[in-house]
């Protein structure tokens, strides 16, 4: 028999018994039985202390079960709430996706005018529940896909793009790293490190410092090295951008990318600006036959508003870095935008010896190896071609399990970096004005 059934019995057996008021008078009291215990059968007697005990057992079995059954309502409570949260995560689901735009103007209580992701612009209603504050120029808003009215404020995050193009640590390359180009660090320092490490000394000349430096070279020259270098050595925040990355197929997302890249470096500042390619968005403004060429004008004058903007905070630099400065419109390269254009050609015969020494340096060498031939067999050749011939030399003796670099490995490693230039074709050839 069950627990249940048994406390069943128990209270089925009192409630029928009738022969209680036989041992008890009608007061309640108990009639003792004769001496012999005569006149009360032996079957029909009650233990008053095995009752007491059976009462007692039955009162904790309902304690019990009152507690189970606050149990089972607290539990009935989480799984309503869980189930209200649940709906309203479904509800969430089956909406609509809100569209992402910028506040241009605030015109009253109930209207704006926004500019969607697509560059379009719209003149819409706002939800009256938004604070007003909250609604100025430049403020980012989900519109309602269908009546895209402002449904509610966004943060003021940056584009993805531009957020990674931080450098949170530093760049920890160091103008030793380079070698021939003695001219050209010292001009960029003049251009950019000083005027962040010294600024209260132009003050006290009355001079403006630069705001940017253009460096022009053939790929591999060390133009982006350089830019890392001045960061390390400024502890600036290195913000690194591909000019392509700005030129984007919508209207209105290269301008914006533009925007929040230099909003960005204000708030890490001090700050440098490298952007690499720049010729992919400040090529010379001719008659646009394409949306897509409009588009990158309007970048390109996005850049040129942003860096006139520039003499609000001094300790923010810009470098950029072109392989073909003849495309670059003439308006990026003027005093007070670009204010140096510094050159960095192929290495000379001094600087494919320095960039030699240092690539070489610790490499072991069998005796023999002759560093004059190297220089002259490598003419022609950028930084980053000798540091790759170095390291096809280095693989090579590797592979024949040996410990040193012979001559052979060296002039191997030449011949295979000349073949992988003349890979490419004639229309890929770089020409400088």
């Amino acid at each position: 028999m069950s627990r249940n059934e048994k406390y069943c019995t128990m209270f089925e057996w009192l409630n029928n018994r009738s022969s209680l008021g036989q041992y008890m008078g009608e007061s309640g009291a108990e009639r003792p039985p004769d001496e012999e215990g005569e006149g009360i059968p032996r079957s029909d007697r009650i233990d008053i202390k095995e009752v007491d005990g059976q009462v007692r057992e039955l009162r904790e079995f309902a304690q019990g079960l009152l507690t189970d059954k606050i149990y089972l309502e607290n539990e009935i409570g989480q799984l309503k709430k869980r189930s209200s949260r649940l709906e309203e995560e479904l509800r969430h689901l089956r909406s609509p996706p809100f569209i992402i735009g910028n506040v241009q103007d605030v015109l009253d209580d109930d209207r704006a005018i926004v500019r969607s992701s697509n560059g379009t612009v719209f003149l819409v209603s706002r939800n009256r529940r938004l604070p007003e504050a909250e609604l100025r120029p430049g403020t980012r808003v989900a519109l309602n896909q269908d009546s895209l009215s402002i449904i509610d404020v966004l943060s003021d995050a940056h584009d993805p793009l531009v957020a990674a193009a931080e450098i949170i640590d530093t760049p920890g390359v160091d103008y030793d790293d380079m070698g021939g180009l003695d001219e050209q660090i010292e001009r960029l320092k003049e251009a950019i490190e000083l005027p962040l490490l010294k600024p209260e000394a132009f003050e006290e000349f009355g001079i403006t410092p630069p705001k940017g430096v253009l460096l022009c070279g053939p790929p591999g020259t060390g133009k982006t090295m350089l830019a890392k270098a001045v960061a390390t050595q400024t502890q600036a925040t290195f913000l690194g951008m591909v000019g392509s990355e700005l030129a984007q197929k919508y209207i209105g997302e290269g301008g914006r990318l533009v925007r929040e890249l230099f909003d960005l470096a204000r708030q890490r500042s001090p700050a440098i600006i490298f952007i690499d390619e720049i010729d992919a968005i400040g090529a010379k403004r001719l008659d646009a036959a394409t949306s897509g060429d409009r588009e990158v004008q309007r970048t390109l004058m996005q850049l040129l508003a942003e860096m006139d903007g520039f003499s609000e905070v001094p300790d923010v630099k810009i470098i950029a870095a072109t392989n073909r400065p003849e495309l670059l419109d003439e308006a990026l390269l003027r005093p007070g935008r670009f204010d140096r254009i510094i050159e960095i050609p192929l290495p000379d015969e001094d600087g494919r010896k320095a960039i030699l020494k240092l690539h070489l340096g610790n490499m072991p060498l069998e005796k023999g190896v002759k560093i004059k031939s190297l220089i002259d067999s490598t003419e022609g050749f950028s930084g980053a071609e000798i540091k790759a011939l170095s390291l096809e030399a280095g693989i090579r003796a590797i592979k024949d399990g040996r410990k040193k670099v012979s001559s052979e490995d060296l002039s191997n490693a030449v011949e295979i970096v000349k073949k992988n230039r003349n890979k490419s074709s004639d229309s890929d050839q770089i020409h400088y004005g």
